[in-house]
């Protein structure tokens, strides 16, 4: 018997030797060689060799962080040999490598990154934040790789060219150098919704860097922008 048909050609495994490469567009491929990777716990789609996963233990003020937040970034450390592949409900993947750089993540976001890069969720220090209840984000900082998801092509701003706003749903990160304040329409519950007077909450950004915005938003069935428990859908962070 023969199998006819270019599944098993075209969508072979890709051969590279990138640490962090697309597979394809919602697929990450590690190169375990390059040594040990942290990686969004449930991502883990398939592997080949010797891949062994271990639940990240957080430090307790990390923990405290997020149990407080609900930002709910649960991580594992990848050891072993082999390749690796991971996914995040079928995203789109977008890998950068930081040199000694750092940026700011929505959590929801964060898909892997090198053992070599430090994390942390931190709380945002802006005007409008305590309006919100207090908005958080993933800090990553070093030299290494990172992977995020998106949800569609995103768009990478450049602050520095003009003010720049986002919708609190539809940024992903931005970049070391980026300031963001939050600025809250006050226009009822209007604002909540398609077609109003704008959205509830913007995140405004100044300096130099980019923002990075995905084409989607937590939005429910009913058009109305979905909140969990304040600040847990809303992420925010700073970094200087």
């Amino acid at each position: 018997m023969t199998i006819h048909g270019s599944l098993f050609t075209d969508f072979r495994e890709k051969e590279t030797q990138d640490p962090f490469s697309l597979q394809n567009k919602k697929m990450l491929r590690v190169d375990m060689r390059y040594g040990e990777v942290m990686a969004r716990a449930g991502s883990m789609v398939a592997y080949q060799g010797d891949v062994r996963f271990t639940k990240q233990s957080s430090g307790l003020g990390r923990m405290f962080k997020s149990a407080v937040t609900g930002e709910g970034v649960t991580m594992m450390t990848c050891s072993g040999q082999g390749d690796l592949f991971l996914a995040d409900e079928a995203s789109e993947v977008q890998i950068m490598y930081l040199q000694d750089d750092a940026i700011s993540v929505n959590g929801r976001n964060v898909l892997a990154f090198s053992n070599s890069i430090q994390w942390d969720i931190h709380r945002i220090q802006a005007r409008g934040a305590a309006m919100t209840g207090g908005l958080y984000n993933v800090s990553l900082r070093g030299t290494g790789y990172v992977a995020v998801t998106t949800k569609g092509d995103p768009v990478a701003l450049d602050v520095a060219s003009s003010p720049t706003f986002g919708d609190a749903q539809a940024v992903v990160l931005w970049t070391a150098g980026v300031r963001m304040d939050v600025r809250v329409d006050t226009g009822g519950i209007g604002s909540m919704i398609r077609g109003g007077t704008g959205e509830l909450l913007q995140m405004a950004f100044s300096g130099q860097g980019y923002v990075v915005v995905q084409p989607s938003e937590s939005v429910t069935d009913g058009g109305h922008q979905q909140q969990s428990g304040g600040s847990s859908s809303m992420l925010g962070g700073l970094l200087s």
